[in-house]
């Protein structure tokens, strides 16, 4: 698929809880054409040990919109964030609290552009920018 016919979209994870990138995280990318479109997973990858996911495929030709899913219930649940156990429980009976079982973006894109979306990433909270 040529990158003129269709956007690019890279990411990385930066936990700045502890000032380093969150190895390990699942990472999804859907896709679709139209606002009132179902979205179809595109494909799916997960960070490297610097927090990038260096893998996701292009999305289709004619999709407008994107969606990226970051898994961010196993990451918290490694222990690596301690002030994350202040957290609620969200479910009986659960491993633990994890107040961002999950994230997920969804942006505007056009056909030829490269889009690099990061994720700074915290126990309670997070956010997002365009990125180059």
């Amino acid at each position: 698929m040529s990158t003129q016919t269709t956007a690019s979209v890279s990411t990385h994870i930066l936990d700045t809880s502890i000032g380093r990138p969150a190895a390990g995280v699942p990472v999804r990318l859907s896709a679709r054409p139209a606002e009132q479109s179902p979205w179809t997973e595109v494909g799916a990858s997960a960070t490297d040990a610097d927090g990038r996911c260096k893998d996701l495929p292009a999305p289709p030709e004619g999709t407008i919109l994107v969606r990226l899913e970051f898994g961010t219930e196993e990451y918290f649940l490694t222990g690596r964030a301690e002030s994350q156990r202040s957290a609620p429980e969200h479910r009986a009976g659960g491993p633990g609290p994890v107040f961002f079982p999950e994230v997920a973006i969804v942006f505007a894109v056009e056909a030829g552009e490269h889009y690099h979306v990061p994720l700074l990433l915290n126990p309670f909270g997070y956010s997002v920018y365009r990125g180059s």
